[in-house]
């Protein structure tokens, strides 16, 4: 079924090279911190098995949402597919869950920032380091899509060599007593509660589809980004926790020096660990581990700004969110109508809570994702695929079964957030119907 052409258009800039830099840079930030709280539910034991299975889920829906985003190239990713597979109904759930989890994912990531940036200036406040952060890279995104993607390359570049200087220094130091070291804490049980912290090491890749529209050729280039994305950030996740935990174990990372408060700069604490914390190597990597952080908040908001764009352009939202700025032809209401909710959101000082919402967000969106591919898949077998996902129908199966387990068990053993989480789409799916012509 051709869909109504929209008046509203985002400017076609990204290149192959850009694609990389965002898949990458979306996600960077979870080898730098969020991650280290999952020992704390697991050891190493339960983390590493929980990371097996993340790695599986995202190596299969990677590829498998990159057939639907080659097929469908549009902004609003997970929305519109759904919206075309499943009808209005499945695809606004679809956008809310997408748009919560771009929301929340940034807000986590600003407090992250903050704690970095309060090692060098104790007097700085957390709080007042991450809402500048947010006001200062939302303006980036309105600027432009171009110099907002260039940015975001070259930090991410800069992220990547400061994780493999990281492994440099730490791998010497490895030791498998500190792997094998009380690797299980809380029993099997662990293994379950860390899940949420390790589909946050991945979470973030799917942005790679909204922005598809934006793509120079979006039929061969969101595959290849995709592809390459998640192959360069399997590689960094084993290589950056071996040598993290392979320090002095995993209770040196999770817990703040002399405290049992869980720690949003994990890396700092292993590196310390070697080198002091006054030496030019621990200060270089909490200024360029700095550039990890902003590469993935600044292009998780790149991402969610096209998400709340597509809600409004199709009237499921306020359809002020669906204008682009003239000027620089991006989104600007939709970011900064984001920036406000985030900001909000950044008052409570809660990360890992957060954390933990914006997985409930990404999770859904892979299980809606799936089921929408099968059903296009059976209903339009003759839609244009120019990416087919390899092994089809084991590749979107394991993505499914795994995203739905996850989702399972997340909600057990974080029941107050899940009513949070989906009270939130009850309540935005009833407004939608009710308001909804």
């Amino acid at each position: 079924m051709e869909q109504e052409q929209q008046p509203e258009s985002l400017k076609k800039t990204l290149s192959p090279l850009m694609l990389w830099g965002l898949g990458v840079g979306y996600v960077i930030s979870g080898m730098y911190f969020g991650w280290n709280a999952g020992f704390k539910e697991g050891g190493t034991l339960g983390m590493a098995v929980a990371i097996l299975f993340s790695i599986i889920m995202y190596s299969t829906f990677s590829f498998s949402y990159a057939e639907l985003a080659c097929a469908i190239p549009k902004a609003g990713g997970v929305f519109d597919y759904a919206n075309r597979a499943m009808g209005k109904d499945m695809g606004f759930i679809a956008g809310m869950a997408q748009n919560i989890e771009f929301v929340f994912a940034p807000t986590a990531i600003a407090l992250s920032i903050g704690a970095y940036f309060n090692l060098f200036f104790p007097q700085v406040p957390v709080l007042a380091i991450a809402i500048v952060a947010y006001m200062l890279f939302t303006g980036l995104n309105v600027y432009g899509v171009r110099a907002a993607a260039i940015f975001e390359l070259v930090i991410t570049i800069l992220a990547v060599g400061e994780l493999l200087i990281f492994a440099g220094v730490t791998l010497p130091h490895f030791s498998v007593a500190n792997i094998t070291h009380n690797a299980l804490p809380n029993g099997w049980a662990g293994m379950f509660a860390a899940i949420p912290f390790a589909v946050w090491i991945f979470l973030g890749i799917e942005g790679v589809a909204n922005v598809a529209e934006e793509s120079v050729n979006p039929q061969k280039d969101i595959s290849w980004g995709f592809g390459s994305s998640i192959l360069t950030l399997i590689g960094l996740c084993l290589l950056t926790l071996v040598a993290a935990v392979g320090v002095s174990g995993w209770e040196a990372i999770v817990f703040k020096s002399g405290s049992g408060e869980t720690s949003d700069s994990p890396l700092p604490l292993a590196m310390a660990k070697i080198v002091g914390d006054n030496s030019f190597m621990f200060h270089m990597l909490i200024t360029v581990g700095l550039f990890g952080l902003v590469a993935s908040f600044h292009g998780l908001i790149l991402a969610g700004g096209r998400s709340t764009f597509e809600f409004g352009r199709v009237g499921f939202a306020p359809q002020f969110l669906g204008k682009i700025t003239h000027r620089f032809q991006t989104p600007g209401n939709a970011l900064l109508v984001n920036m406000v909710i985030g900001i909000i959101a950044l008052l409570t000082g809660k990360t890992d809570q957060i954390i933990i919402l914006s997985v409930f967000g990404a999770l859904t969106l892979y299980i809606i994702a799936m089921v929408s591919l099968f059903v296009l898949r059976r209903n339009e077998p003759g839609m244009s695929r120019p990416f087919s996902v390899p092994f089809y129908p084991l590749a979107p199966f394991l993505a499914l079964v795994i995203a739905t387990f996850s989702i399972i068990v997340m909600t057990y053993y974080n029941l107050k957030l899940a009513l949070i989480y989906f009270g939130l789409l009850i309540v935005c799916f009833g407004i939608f119907k009710v308001f909804k012509k």
